[in-house]
């Protein structure tokens, strides 16, 4: 999947970097097709898996800065001596301002190094289908030629709270594509001083006075220092509408806080909407295992929708 706001913050920074993308896998490989890397001048960011063969890449990636994009086969245990067996094919293009212009919808296709001509007639067909929604289209080469599904920022998650576990999320979720975040705490030094390009970080005194901001459909993760914000967040978030509500706490804190939602004159069906506690208890209490449990948990939700949909298709 091209993830264009990951595009359009590195081309920012750097002015051109290079994308690397798995076009095609056979046999055991270590990512599937679709899985990418950006590698610039002295970093990259993003994998495509396999120790050797990501070295192989960045290398050859760095090289493209100079001399273009190229298409390489490579054979997992006859060249790098990896223990998977299988081969991939890897586009290696270089992007800029321009490039990144040149994307628009929700596909993006493209003859590969090697191949020039007409789209083939099944390369149409994918986004035809797409368009029409009768079909998931899913990142692949055909007949010479890359299509992916562009990652559009649609799903809205707001995050409230900037303390430990809030930060462990948020590096955690920032990277996946598709996902609007937008980080709520109380001064902007709550925040870090260079958290990811492609947030919006909202800081407010009084946080509960941003709920009417939050779409409809947002997703919401509410993780303050304060008990009474938690509390305040659950009460206005209840009548606003939301996709879902998890909220961090123990199975006392949330007892607690259903008889005080209750005395506020929420129903217990309404109530019971919010989810608390959020993660996976059995990881742990540590920033970073609760962040890997709600990370978990929103990943789970998408992935059932995901199949919803593609059933319903």
């Amino acid at each position: 999947m091209l993830d264009l706001a990951e595009l359009h913050a590195a081309v920012s920074a750097r002015g051109r970097v290079v994308r690397v993308v798995v076009a095609a896998a056979a046999g055991s490989t270590p990512r599937d097709v679709g899985a990418a890397m950006l590698i610039w001048d002295g970093g990259q960011s993003g994998t495509i898996g396999g120790g050797a063969l990501e070295w192989e890449a960045t290398l050859r990636a760095r090289a493209a800065l100079t001399t273009g994009d190229r298409l390489d086969k490579v054979p997992l245990g006859p060249d790098l001596g990896q223990c998977c067996g299988g081969a991939v094919m890897l586009l290696t293009e270089v992007w800029d301002a321009a490039r990144l212009a040149s994307v628009s919808g929700d596909a993006y296709a493209r003859p590969m190094p090697g191949f020039d001509g007409d789209m083939p007639i099944q390369v149409a067909g994918r986004l035809r289908l797409a368009r029409n929604a009768a079909q998931v289209l899913r990142s692949e080469q055909i007949q010479g030629w890359m299509i992916e599904p562009v990652a559009r920022p649609d799903r809205p998650l707001w995050i409230w709270g900037a303390g430990h576990v809030g930060r462990a999320l948020v590096a955690v979720m920032a990277p996946l594509p598709g996902v609007a975040i937008t980080w709520i705490d109380t001064a902007p030094d709550r925040f870090p001083q260079d958290p990811p390009g492609h947030l919006r970080l909202l800081p407010v005194p009084d946080p509960g006075l941003a709920v009417p901001l939050a779409p409809q459909d947002a997703e919401h993760l509410i993780l303050t220092y304060s008990h009474a914000l938690d509390l305040d967040l659950c009460h206005r978030l209840l009548p606003h509408g939301f996709a879902s509500v998890g909220l961090i706490g123990s199975a006392t804190k949330w007892a607690r806080f259903r008889s005080r939602l209750a005395v506020l004159g929420h129903t217990p069906a309404s109530i019971a909407r919010i989810r608390c506690p959020i993660g996976i208890p059995a990881l742990g209490k540590h920033p970073q295992a609760i962040a890997i449990g709600v990370a978990g948990e929103f990943l789970a939700r998408s992935t059932a929708t995901a199949i919803r949909q593609e059933y319903a298709g």
